[in-house]
């Protein structure tokens, strides 16, 4: 039963609460290992959902699921390394909530009910509330208050867009299921206008947990203040996670042929988002924060993409994948870098190359890839939707958008080449070690693997999830 992939790191979670640090760490890598086997299996067809009427295996579920599940071993053997080394005093709330918050994560990858997703979403905020708060300091209270509130009047908004898509049914005297199949299925039947008024209450909803501008304001100080194998995933699979609950409402205006008004809302918002990300990180001082205002840049190019349709919905597609294992990969070198420099401010690192060989390497790999170098995968992903949006004749849209991509990576560049090769005569504070750096590297290799080598069942699941929105690789 795929709902295993909920319940297991659910009980997990609630076992390691209760037991001794050392037995903790034991459970949350065994259960990365259980949970990923299950998800490959879904991958292959072996097992399917038992309660069909509120779950499905869906193709963009399913990659979804597969990229949470993929990175989250890598950051839970990170983790264990990590919190040995911290002051954290809470770690086994640290891996209890870890745990919770991948069971919510795959609940909402798996959700076919429009309301079970709001309630799947909304948990997922509940569950990594407690990771942002967990250093305890006055600007990680701020952070997560401001997460809680935001992330909650977004999910109220949400709710208020899935009433009137219920009033969409009852208006067109359509009896279905309340489920994204069910009402794919009639589409045509529903009431154009509360369609609509839906889709932009969901967009807007689910937008802010997404991370699009101007409802992203959460998202620096979240992933500025949470541990670093939390920012990880809060960036790396939280983001996909609502991006799931914005794809499956355009999906459905794209069915009920209203497909041009919810394009041209996710072009604007991913833009927006674009622009928003290329102003605000030229004066960035905390590394993290600069990673966040990318996560920004990036949930906008993939708004962008899937916004733009044909060849470019396939690229946004393939930026979702790329995007966590090199984002992850990212945050997992900041919390090396937070270790041994003890501290976020830019101005408090330095000369990473000579000090922080290790790290460097692959802070500054991820940063190459992330910023779309070859042979990384955001590379391929990039290009394809820039000639997507050309093939549409969006000629204004990918301008803004080229050049958004170009003042990103100059503000971003400044700041890491001052992390890379800038002054620093101080002492490291903690050493490198292998097992803190040897997950950034494997994301790293699977990006690159990715990028020139695409395995065909991945293939398929990205041609049936986008050709469902009228995406194609030809365009």
């Amino acid at each position: 039963m795929l709902e295993f992939t909920c319940l297991i790191p659910l009980f997990t979670g609630i076992i390691a609460m209760f037991l001794p640090v050392k037995f903790g760490r034991g459970i949350l890598v065994v259960t990365a290992l259980l949970h990923l086997q299950i998800t490959i299996m879904a991958w292959l067809g072996k097992i399917t959902p038992g309660l069909p009427q509120y779950f499905s295996a869906s193709p963009e579920g399913l990659l979804v699921l597969l990229v949470a599940s993929f990175i989250f071993l890598f950051i839970s053997i990170y983790a264990v390394s990590y919190m040995s080394v911290t002051e954290i005093t809470s770690e086994p709330i640290y891996i209890g909530c870890t745990l919770f918050f991948l069971s919510s994560m795959s609940m909402v990858a798996l959700a076919d009910h429009l309301i079970v997703l709001w309630i799947a979403i909304e948990a997922t905020t509940l569950m990594s509330a407690p990771l942002i708060f967990l250093h305890r300091s006055k600007s990680a209270l701020e952070a997560t208050w401001k997460y809680v509130m935001i992330c909650s009047v977004g999910i109220a908004l949400a709710l208020l867009g899935c009433f009137f898509i219920v009033l969409s049914m009852d208006i067109g005297n359509v009896q279905v299921p309340i489920t994204f199949s069910g009402l794919g299925a009639v589409a045509t039947q529903l009431d154009p206008m509360w369609l609509k008024a839906g889709f932009i209450f969901l967009v807007i909803g689910y937008g802010t947990k997404m991370g699009l501008a101007p409802m992203h304001t959460w998202l620096p100080d979240a992933h500025s203040e949470a541990p670093s194998p939390a920012s990880a995933l809060l960036s790396g699979a939280l983001l996909n996670c609502a991006f799931l609950g914005v794809y499956r409402s355009h999906r459905l205006l794209y069915q009920a042929g209203l497909g041009d008004f919810s394009s041209n809302i996710l072009i604007g918002l991913g833009l927006l988002s674009m622009l928003m990300a290329a102003i605000f990180i030229f004066n960035q001082t905390g590394y993290k924060r600069m990673l966040a205002y990318s996560s920004i840049e990036n949930m906008g190019i993939i708004a962008f993409g899937v916004g733009i349709g044909g060849l470019a919905t396939y690229g946004a597609m393939l930026h979702l994948i790329h995007h966590s294992l090199i984002k992850s990969s990212l945050f997992l070198s900041a919390g090396n870098v937070l270790l041994g420099y003890g501290s976020k401010l830019i101005s408090k690192t330095g000369n990473m190359a000579k000090v922080f060989p290790k790290t460097f390497t692959a802070f500054f790999a991820g940063f190459a890839g992330i910023s779309g170098f070859p042979p990384f995968g955001i590379f391929v992903s990039e290009l394809l939707i820039i000639m997507g949006a050309f093939q549409q004749g969006r000629t204004i849209e990918v301008s803004i958008f080229i050049l958004a991509l170009i003042l990103i990576f100059a503000g971003a560049s400044r700041l890491v080449m001052k992390m890379s090769f800038g002054k620093w005569d101080e002492e490291i504070l903690v050493d490198e070690n292998w097992t803190r750096v040897l997950p950034s590297y494997a994301l790293l290799l699977t990006s690159v693997i990715l990028c020139v080598w695409l395995p065909d069942s991945l293939y398929q699941t990205i041609l049936s999830a986008i050709a469902t929105i009228g995406g194609s690789v030809n365009g």
